[in-house]
């Protein structure tokens, strides 16, 4: 069994690293205190940041949320930009700007999904503070959104957002290596909203301030890597069985989503982040193949007919969005800018 697997099956013998999980966890909440006491989290950059994270090891669903959330602040006339590490991209130099021309090589799978979805200015950088000052001194943003960066504490702050995979939860609820937690449960106590994807709630969660958001992913289309034309889901007609292609950081949940769709998906799980090549859409049955959007930004350059991508688009209550506007609207007057119509 994988360590993964062992995470989220409560394997008894994981035990064994419970020393050293200890000694993590001890110092994660070391270095968390140390930043809150100097005020890191809430000083250096003259715009609202926003981090949407996570504490798991892999994906949680916070993409699809970054993008309703740039919907949503330009609905309100706030003009968004992004921040982002760039997981696994390789530009010239830092800080990189990436586009709509960008390769996911050089800007990463993610951001390159956001930007192509949304257009919003988006930086990549390690080192997220000097991101953000490159996004305010070259684009006329006034709010920021952090794509993942809950433990780079260096990095100022005004409002958190942790999400939770509602079906895998927190695992065991234990930190590396004994779990797949980067910070300790409690950690999303000090946070300001714990959404939940697909799922009103999970076991292992601490006590929150506020009740956990619960967000859906709605399939929405399903858009041709070769033509960029899409089409609605009811209006597909290619037959049932497809081959399904997911490099997420849990593949399951987008094989399910398939399945609920009516589909009957050859399921061929990848790693989080995985490098897809021309061989490894080469099938032996000749059937359509749908993939994640976050996986096809990797395949347009080669990919051959029959190949789609499923849109999702993150479902928020109403709640949350008075309650995330109206929290906004109260940073400080000096950081928040101008918005536009204002």
């Amino acid at each position: 069994m994988s360590l993964e697997k062992s995470w989220y099956s409560s394997a008894t013998w994981l035990k064994g690293l419970r020393p050293i999980s200890s000694l993590f966890r001890l110092l994660v909440l070391r270095r968390l205190g140390k930043q809150r006491r100097l005020g890191a989290l809430k000083a250096g950059i003259p715009a609202p940041v926003i981090i949407v994270g996570n504490i798991s090891v892999g994906g949680t669903g916070k993409t699809p949320l970054v993008i309703a959330l740039i919907e949503m602040l330009r609905e309100e006339g706030y003009r968004p930009g992004v921040i982002s590490r760039g997981y696994g991209a390789k530009p010239p130099s830092y800080p990189a700007l990436v586009t709509h021309e960008t390769r996911p090589t050089e800007g990463g799978d993610e951001p390159c999904l956001i930007v192509q979805r949304t257009g919003v200015p988006l930086i990549i950088d390690p080192n997220r503070p000097r991101a953000a000052q490159r996004l305010l001194s070259s684009h006329d943003c006034n709010v920021i959104i952090s794509d993942d960066g809950l433990q780079h504490y260096a990095l100022a702050r005004d409002l958190e957002i942790a999400v939770v995979d509602g079906v895998r939860g927190l695992g065991n609820g234990r930190c590396l290596p004994e779990g797949p937690l980067r910070e300790p449960p409690e950690r999303l106590s000090l946070v300001d909203w714990v959404v939940i994807n697909g799922a009103e709630g999970c076991s292992g969660l601490p006590k929150l301030e506020n009740p956990p958001v619960s967000m859906q992913l709605a399939p929405t289309m399903l858009t041709s890597l070769v033509s960029g034309s899409s089409i609605s889901i009811e209006h597909w007609s290619q037959g049932r069985k497809v081959h399904a292609v997911a490099g997420i950081g849990n593949p399951a949940r987008f094989f399910d989503t398939l399945r609920a769709l009516g589909f009957e998906p050859i399921e061929h799980p990848l790693a989080d982040h995985a490098e897809i090549t021309p061989e490894m859409l080469d099938f032996d049955s000749p059937l359509p193949i749908i993939m994640t959007e976050k996986d096809a930004v990797k395949c347009r350059d080669f990919a051959k007919q029959g190949c789609w991508a499923l849109r999702v688009d993150a479902q928020l209550n109403t709640q949350f969005r008075t309650q995330f506007l109206k929290r906004l609207a109260h940073v400080p007057a000096q950081q928040t800018g101008q918005r536009n119509g204002s």
